[in-house]
């Protein structure tokens, strides 16, 4: 049987669009020869719904829209992810459709209810074994923990996270010997090295039960925050049989493999060993998808950054740029330009020629083109394209310095984004003689550091904001994940934007990304930046303020944070790890950036909890509306440090 999985690029309850990439991939498999297609979990509505699948409209309008799929699945087998609800209860449900017709729903019996997902919120989970009906304007259907056949083959479901429970209690502890094939339908979030997990689990699932096992992830940026990396694995007796490029910047990736169910192969011994995943090729290429899908899915007309030559706002320029690149590499400049839907048809065929037909989307996923530079011609038209897609803007005062203007300047004309200088001293001065005339007194750095610190971020967002609100654009804001743990940073300032691209990422990889980008993409302008210590720039330039000097090392700053709030520990147990792996270092230095630590943790939890909207690219982040809640007003971890 030739069976298939395609990744789709949804949008939460975006009907047309989400039924058009579904007739689409309907389309391709047929034209391909394809007999079983499983599409991806909940792609009908889009997995990030949120409170809307306790609504009673939303899965009745997916239920009606499910009709519209029936009439395009004559001669093929199709698995279409929908919600259901049934006696004011919702399930995450697997449709399997074929030749017109509804043959039942598989639902979901675990549901995910950590880190990013808080799926118990809006799903009950269906208990094993049982089975119920569904019923709509006279017809009936099966719903349940359900085996369907086609063509002779048997085959059951595992969605997304009934996979990742321990192999005693999953779906396919049950299906064992009683299916040849296991289908999965997911929407399963990016995070940094997760395929290699998400690859030994499908493929030590085929050898353990004895089957083929069938996965399919959702594509793309589709709600704001988690990004889907499309992800089509097969594998067959603990075999892979396939594995697509992930990260596509196509709407619908479709992948088919041919498997001979009659016959006969010995369990594999082992599973066979991939290169470990690149975390850096890995960030630029989930960076690059998502700010594209932002963007478009916003209906904005570009981005706008306050680049102040620093490794933060500087790794978010390069990030537009490679959306560029990889997007033109992929789609070809006519059609990345169409589906940005920042360009008019004229502004298309002027900058790419006569619009093409639409690139075949059964064409492979995007080439790892980052070692192999595009024609010199094509970088001109990137560049062209960079010129309407981010504008830039270098916000000085007496206390920037030229290293921190000649690394933005340097940087953004080498990508091709506007890029304007202009001095924020005049407001500087104006806000602070106000308030030293309300209050009859000089502001000092001795008696007013943090203040006047501040009032410099701050007063460069209201410029910077103007400039977005002109063009129609996004406001990027460069925060980092080590910076939002312990608040180093200015409300309404620096942290002023539309989209935080890079909160869920720590600041040491922020640097070392630069340092990989500047050789590895070829950056060269990066070097400017990599020569520089982090800095706010908001002291006296004679004082030589760093981040790390306010701080801590960030490497200490990323260990502490990680042992606190992802693994867990009391600040005790923190400082008893810290000493154990580092047993020469200063114990008493080790203490006091412990508490530090979390004394700055406690009082930003309300930083945290403005920040825009950020990407989860890590395996955790510290956003409280995605993957880490903490209360706002505590008792700042006083008794757990007085205790140290």
């Amino acid at each position: 049987m030739r069976i298939a999985g395609a990744a789709l690029n949804q949008i939460p309850f975006d009907w047309s669009h989400n039924l058009r990439n579904i007739r689409e991939a309907i389309e391709q498999a047929q034209a391909a020869g394809v007999e079983l297609l499983c599409l991806p979990e909940l792609c009908l509505t889009g997995y990030g719904c949120e409170d809307l699948f306790l609504s009673e409209w939303l899965p009745e309008a997916a239920l009606e829209h499910l009709q519209l799929i029936r009439p395009w699945t004559q001669g093929i087998c199709v698995v279409v992810g929908l919600p259901v609800r049934l006696n004011h209860r919702t399930y995450n449900t697997a449709a399997v459709l074929r030749d017109g017709q509804i043959l039942g729903f598989a639902a979901k019996q675990f549901l995910a209810n950590d880190g990013v997902h808080y799926e118990p919120r809006f799903f009950h989970a269906w208990p094993a074994g049982e089975t119920t009906t569904v019923t709509w304007k006279g017809e009936e259907w099966p719903l349940g923990d359900m085996i369907f056949e086609h063509q002779g083959v048997k085959f059951g479901f595992e969605i997304c996270e009934d996979a990742w429970r321990p192999d005693d209690v999953r779906p396919a502890c049950r299906l064992v010997d009683r299916v040849q094939l296991i289908v999965n339908p997911s929407a399963s979030h990016f995070a940094m090295s997760k395929t290699d997990v998400r690859y030994h689990l499908v493929t030590e699932a085929s050898r353990n039960f004895r089957c083929t096992y069938l996965y399919a992830n959702l594509l793309g940026n589709e709600a704001g925050r988690i990004t889907y990396d499309g992800e089509i694995l097969v594998a067959r007796h603990g075999h892979l049989l396939l594995r697509n490029q992930l990260m596509s910047f196509k709407e619908v990736d479709m992948e088919c493999v041919d498997v001979d169910f009659a016959q006969e192969l010995a369990p594999a011994e082992t599973i066979e060993l991939l290169p470990a995943p690149d975390e850096y090729r890995e960030l630029n290429q989930a960076l690059s998808l998502a700010l594209f899908d932002y963007l478009r899915k916003a209906r904005s007309r570009g981005f706008v950054l306050s680049l102040s030559g620093g490794a933060d706002s500087c790794l978010c320029a390069v990030a537009v740029a490679e959306m560029v690149r990889l997007g033109t590499t992929e789609l070809g400049t006519a059609e990345f330009m169409r589906r940005s839907g920042c360009f008019t048809a004229e502004e298309i065929e002027q900058l790419a020629g006569p619009v093409a037909p639409v690139p075949d989307q059964n064409a492979p996923g995007p080439k790892d083109a980052s070692l192999t530079d595009p024609s010199q011609h094509q970088k001109t038209i990137n560049q062209q394209l960079m010129a309407r897609l981010l504008t830039c803007a270098y916000q000085g005062t007496v206390n920037s310095s030229d290293d921190t203007f000649n690394s933005a300047k340097e940087l953004a004309d080498s990508i091709g984004a506007v890029f304007y200088n202009w001095e924020i001293d005049a407001e500087v001065t104006g806000y602070t003689g106000k308030i030293e005339q309300a209050i009859g007194r000089p502001l000092t750095w001795k008696t007013d550091d943090l203040a006047l610190q501040n009032i410099q971020a701050r007063v460069r967002a209201p410029a910077i904001w103007l400039l977005a609100n002109v063009q129609n654009c996004l406001l990027i804001t460069t925060s980092n994940r080590s910076e939002a743990s312990v608040g180093y940073c200015t409300m309404d300032g620096d942290t002023a934007g539309s989209i935080s691209p890079i909160a869920g990422v720590d600041k040491d990889f922020v640097k070392k990304w630069l340092r990989w980008a500047e050789t590895e993409l070829n950056y060269p302008a990066l070097r400017h930046v990599n020569g520089l210590q982090p800095t706010a720039e908001l002291r006296p330039l004679e004082e030589k303020q760093t981040d790390e000097r306010d701080l801590m090392p960030y490497v200490l700053l990323n260990r502490i944070e990680r042992l606190a709030f992802y693994d867990r520990l009391s600040p005790r147990q923190v400082l008893a790890t810290l000493v154990q792996e580092d047993p020469v270092a200063d114990a008493e230095q080790l203490k006091t950036y412990v508490k530090r630590f979390y004394s700055l943790w406690s009082r930003n939890q309300w930083k945290r909890e403005r920040y825009a909207p950020s990407f989860h690219l890590d395996d955790y982040n510290v956003d409280p509306r995605s993957w880490l809640r903490f209360p706002i007003l505590s008792g700042g971890y006083t008794q757990e440090l007085n205790a140290l």
